[in-house]
């Protein structure tokens, strides 16, 4: 026998734990396998609430196939994540030791790096375990294992062979407090409040200046030209002139671009190709020499004269002090500006000129848009297409390089004889160019994303050609956050194309972010960021499962609040009450029928509403409506199967007899139903139920269970079936409805009139073509709206009683005799006193209208006064007609 109360601790890690030894998540199964590779969590820390979101979804996906017999693989691992890790293990060494990466030096940083994985990916994999991930951990990997680690080499040398990855001089993104270089996708753009400052640009042979705005004046120091529109007469003068860079007194050129705004600013650019994305295309155009101005930690180089080795804000200020005296200056402004961030260390970005390592992105861009134009990819939700091909069609190469330490160092080896680099899968022990021993592995290591790309595959055994990647390549979906379907899944797409020929996947799901209930993104710094441990501690796994996946679309926000973690923690307990009573129920119920019995309209219709549930199930989980999906279901058990034909069941089973026997196979077949369907979404409390319910069907001589027997454990056990409609369904349905109807409406009339829950009333039904049926459902009637059995008339035509409550229910009518609700004088005098308050209340207001206040007050507040009036009367008109019923 199940106990009182469902509790959760113990009961997850036990199931836990015997599906994993039992072998339950390792592919099983025959057809076309479905599988997932799992976006491996980055080892930076623990997990978070967004990684509860994207557990619980491709959990519920995995479930849901494994249940349909497909063999059914999802592949775990983690992602060594260069930049974040490495921030990471910096920050706790500068705290507990007080030193940096660059003073321990590289093999004992990376010897750190590895104890940080093996603690915090320890602590993952346990923190994926208590979600309930039902992933094949003989499986797991780590994209720093030496198999990925093969692979990214064999992926970096053959797009080298392509002519694709390049080395060269090029404007990045640099990051001056990670040291290194940091992609376009690793920039955020937040709207900061800043400065435009207004300076005079001298011109040789002219009195008149060049007036120049930016918000940036230390890289003015990296100026190489003063640009102006060509059509624009206010500058034209200038064109082909020198000008000079106030301070340095450099002689630059003044050149025409049409690409300079005339509206922005003095509508004169200063260009600085070495600093700025836009003014490095203006110099390529121009063939303008680059000065890179800044030095790798943001100070000053000796390009800046007199401010060399200042930070680059330090700069600034000296600067502008310096060309007022000078009288450079002509103004200031606030200005808003679209600052660029870095995504994980939040400092600002520095664009500079640096040697980096690059992917030639447009021929691989381009396979990976037909892949989804011609419909072998599918995108969910569909708005998310038109994004992704807005980012390909306009993708710029990509900077591969980090000058960091943490990650799969480049393949690529420096001749310090002939200076020479050869790429190759191996060091080799001698030059090839040259024969020289002196060879130099180049120090940086690849962006992370680089290794991610080739997850689906590399995971598999890829380049090797090995049983998995036959059986389990290409994978079935990806589901991830739309947030970094750039970042991500359209470089695993370009990956997969160029390496297998194939598409890594043919679906791509993408969820929305996690909010707080008043819809802001959670933070830290707002203090209102959701830990998933602590959640699953107070209201238990399978609650934060189901108000993630019920609380939102695909690609939709979620707001999570304590009330929606709270309702999931409900259901949990209402689903296993309802196991308590079903359990208690088939213990009382003979263990063989005597005849052949019928069912009655209450059976028919909870059969027929699961079919249709079930069916309704399929074709929102065919469609990716996994939250809808989950929301029919705990409609139809709770609203539906427990409010109602549990509660039919309780005078079914004390009939007794054939009934009872037929009513617990009812009650067996809709339960157990119901748990296969919840199972994606609840596994722990599901599994646990359906263990107690089928070992108390097994050692029941009645024998109820599945025509195909109980499976061992429900997370193996097949999904739900209805098979194909048949007319009795809707039918069975339809004739049941009228039962519902008025029960419905006798329940709100006596909480109309404040009738006790326990006090049983009578009730006279006009039923007219009706009444057969109503008849033969007369218990179900009197139980569910408690009517007196005995004061329960039910006929074709009747005469409407005195002083009742008449209630119209479709085809039917329902009497309700006030005397038996209620003590009539005492309702007498309740009514009214409340009409003599609303004629009082009507006579006031006519008053107030009919007097100077009408004239004098705003039209506003008369019509706000009058409003009041209307409804004061009619108030009254309602109290007058139920004091005229009960007379």
């Amino acid at each position: 026998m199940l106990a009182k109360a469902y509790d959760f601790r113990p009961v997850e890690r036990r199931l836990y734990a015997e599906w994993e030894r039992a072998g339950y998540f390792r592919p099983m199964g025959v057809g076309t396998p479905f599988v997932i590779s799992m976006p491996p969590p980055n080892i930076t820390d623990r997990l978070h609430v967004g990684h509860a979101m994207f557990v619980a979804t491709e959990d519920l996906m995995i479930r849901h196939a494994r249940m349909t017999g497909v063999p059914t693989l999802w592949l775990p691992g983690t992602d060594h994540a260069s930049i974040a890790t490495e921030l990471q293990i910096e920050k706790e060494l500068m705290a507990s030791e007080g030193t940096s990466r660059r003073e321990l030096g590289r093999e004992a940083f990376l010897e750190r790096a590895w104890e940080w994985k093996r603690k915090y990916g320890g602590i993952i994999t346990e923190q994926l375990r208590r979600l309930g991930a039902s992933c094949d951990w003989e499986r797991e990997r780590f994209t720093l294992d030496e198999g990925l680690s093969r692979a990214v080499a064999e992926a970096f040398v053959r797009l080298h062979e392509r002519g694709l990855i390049y080395r060269g001089d090029y404007l990045i993104n640099w990051s001056p407090g990670l040291q290194t270089a940091v992609s376009d996708l690793e920039v955020e753009y937040t709207e900061e409040q800043a400065t435009l400052y207004y300076f005079k640009y001298r011109v040789d042979g002219f009195e008149q200046h060049i007036p120049v705005a930016t918000t940036r004046p230390e890289t003015i120091m990296g100026d190489t030209a003063v640009a102006v529109h060509p059509a624009d007469e206010r500058y034209h003068k200038f064109i082909g002139a020198t000008a000079r860079v106030p301070i340095l007194d450099r002689p630059i050129p003044v050149i025409a671009d049409e690409y300079v705004d005339r509206e922005f600013g003095s509508g004169a650019l200063k260009v600085t190709p070495g600093h700025d994305p836009a003014d490095y295309q203006i110099g390529l155009r121009h063939n303008l020499p680059i000065v890179n101005a800044m030095k790798p930690d943001a100070t000053m180089s000796e390009a800046a004269g007199p401010y060399a080795g200042l930070d680059r804000y330090d700069c600034r200020e000296r600067l502008w002090a310096d060309m007022q005296a000078a009288g450079l200056t002509i103004r200031t402004e606030p200005y808003l500006q679209q600052v660029p961030r870095s995504q994980r260390g939040g400092e600002i970005i520095e664009p500079m000129i640096s040697r980096q390592w690059f992917v030639r992105m447009q021929p691989l861009a381009e396979p990976a848009l037909e892949a989804v134009r011609e419909g072998r990819i599918r995108i969910v939700p569909e708005r998310f297409t038109k994004v992704y091909f807005n980012w390909l069609e306009n993708i710029r190469d990509w900077c591969i390089s980090r000058q960091l330490w943490w990650g799969h160092r480049i393949p690529a080896w420096h001749c310090g004889a002939c200076g020479e680099i050869t790429v190759a899968r191996q060091a080799a022990e001698r030059c090839p160019h040259c024969g020289s021993t002196s060879l130099e592995q180049d120090p940086d290591v690849l962006d992370t994303w680089f290794s991610s790309g080739l997850w689906p595959f590399s995971t598999l055994g890829w380049p090797e050609d090995t049983p998995d990647l036959r059986n389990f390549y290409p994978t079935t979906l990806m589901e991830t956050g739309y947030d970094i379907l750039f970042f991500w899944v359209a470089r695993m797409i370009m990956m997969g194309l160029e390496f297998t020929g194939q598409v890594p996947f043919t679906t791509i799901y993408l969820h929305g972010l996690i909010r707080d209930e008043r819809g802001r993104k959670m933070s830290k710094t707002l203090g209102n960021v959701i830990d998933p441990l602590e959640v699953m501690d107070e209201y238990g796994t399978d609650a934060l499962r189901f108000a993630l996946l019920t609380g939102s679309g695909p690609g939709n926000d979620l707001s999570l609040s304590p009330e929606r973690l709270a309702a999931g923690r409900n259901f949990a307990n209402k689903l296993w009450n309802a196991g308590r009573l079903i359990l208690g129920a088939i213990a009382a119920v003979p263990g063989t029928p005597d005849g052949k019995p019928t069912r009655t309209a209450a059976d028919v219709w909870i059969l027929s509403r699961l079919n249709q549930v079930i069916r309704e199930a399929d074709r929102l989980f065919a469609g990716h409506q996994y939250g809808e999906a989950g929301r029919e279901i705990h409609e139809f058990f709770w609203g539906e199967f427990a409010d109602w034909y549990l509660e039919l069941s309780k005078i079914q089973t004390e009939a007794g007899g054939d009934r009872a026997w037929l009513t617990g196979r009812v009650l067996v077949h809709v339960y157990h139903n119901c748990l296969r369907l919840l199972h994606p979404y609840m596994p722990f409390v599901t599994e646990e139920l359906y263990g107690a319910l089928k070992s108390a069907c097994e050692a029941h001589p009645a024998g109820y269970g599945p025509k195909r027997g109980w499976e061992p454990a429900l997370i193996v056990a097949k999904w739900a079936e209805a098979g194909p409609e048949e007319p009795w369904e809707q039918e069975g349905v339809t004739a049941f409805r009228i039962v519902q109807d008025l029960v419905t409406a006798i329940r709100n009339a006596r909480a109309e009139k404040g009738v006790e829950a326990r006090r049983r009333i009578g009730a006279a039904i006009r039923a007219g073509e009706q009444t057969e049926f109503l008849e033969s459902n007369r218990a179900a009637l009197a139980w569910l709206a408690r009517l007196d059995p005995d004061q329960l008339r039910i006929e074709a035509a009747l005469e409407a009683p005195p002083n009742s409550v008449r209630l119209v229910v479709g085809p039917a009518e329902a009497f309700l005799p006030l005397a038996g609700m209620l003590d009539l004088d005492a309702e007498r005098r309740r009514i009214a006193k409340q009409w003599d308050g609303a004629k009082h209340e009507v006579q006031r207001l006519e008053g107030l209208l009919a007097g100077e206040f009408a004239q004098r007050a705003p039209h506003a507040v008369v019509a706000r006064e009058q409003a009041k009036l209307d409804a004061a009367r009619e108030t009254a008109g309602k109290l007058a007609a139920q004091l005229k019923d009960l007379e």
